[in-house]
């Protein structure tokens, strides 16, 4: 197979795939993974796609002319709304009094804010405009908030000084929101400013539980933030895989099923 000719294959497989690991694409063109580096390395130079840890992934300008919008936290919080809310409903069962709390951005951790237990006595970080408007009126939660310029997509908060905070934060259990969970490539989100974020709160952690809603699992994003054995908790609906399920507690992850 020529050069051109494996570069329209790599492309027409994302296409599908969405993202895959380097060696995945050399073993379906039968041919060998430097062969294939090369060849991504000059799709990702014309923009075709981008080289993410372990992998690639199609173009964002790709994946939109093939359908997909760029994500907005309005569009995100309309999908899946019941199942997003039975996911928050259970990990926030999980929570105890007394317990500091980090709520990531996102659809799914809005929910979560609101479902916080009502009497229990909780610190709560947060650094999202959706999240804090849930758990400022709680009367039993002390809230602490990161601030910085507003993305106004994910209504995000982020700063040097609201990373340095983080960083400096201690809590017990962080809930913590993906647009993408690959067992091969981890976990990913959309936007390049959340991932100093995400990889703060979780050095920053004990407990790490994971949010994600099942249409989640086996999608690649841009930004790669952590692997997949990061998290300790990951908190899911009954659509996910019982194969990525069963691989996932093999590597001693507790899936709970909402």
């Amino acid at each position: 197979m020529k050069k051109t000719e494996r570069k329209i294959k790599i492309l027409d497989i994302l296409r599908k795939e969405n993202g895959l690991p380097v060696q995945i694409l050399a073993n379906q063109l039968e041919v060998s993974h430097m062969t294939v580096r090369r060849d991504v390395e000059e799709l990702a130079e014309e923009e075709k796609v981008r080289l993410i840890h372990g992998g690639v992934i199609l173009s964002p300008s790709l994946s939109y002319d093939r359908g997909e919008n760029p994500y907005t936290l309005h569009e995100a919080g309309e999908k899946l709304s019941e199942t997003k809310d039975r996911i928050a409903r259970r990990a926030a069962s999980i929570i105890e009094a007394g317990e500091t709390l980090t709520i990531d951005s996102g659809s799914t951790t809005e929910y979560l804010a609101r479902n916080l237990p009502g009497d229990m006595e909780l610190n709560v970080l947060c650094y999202a405009l959706n999240v804090i408007t849930q758990v400022a009126g709680m009367e039993q939660v002390k809230s602490i908030f990161a601030g910085g310029m507003l993305h106004k997509n994910l209504l995000m908060f982020e700063s040097p000084e609201g990373l340095s905070l983080i960083r400096r934060y201690r809590a017990t259990t962080a809930f913590i929101s993906a647009a993408g969970v690959s067992l091969d490539l981890g976990v990913t989100c959309m936007n390049d400013y959340e991932r100093e974020t995400k990889i703060a709160v979780i050095e920053s952690s004990v407990r790490k539980v994971l949010l994600a809603d099942s249409s989640k699992f086996g999608v690649v994003r841009s930004e790669y933030f952590a692997e997949v054995d990061s998290f300790d908790v990951i908190v899911t609906d009954s659509g996910l895989n019982d194969e990525i399920k069963s691989a996932l507690e093999s590597r001693g992850i507790e899936v709970i099923v909402a």
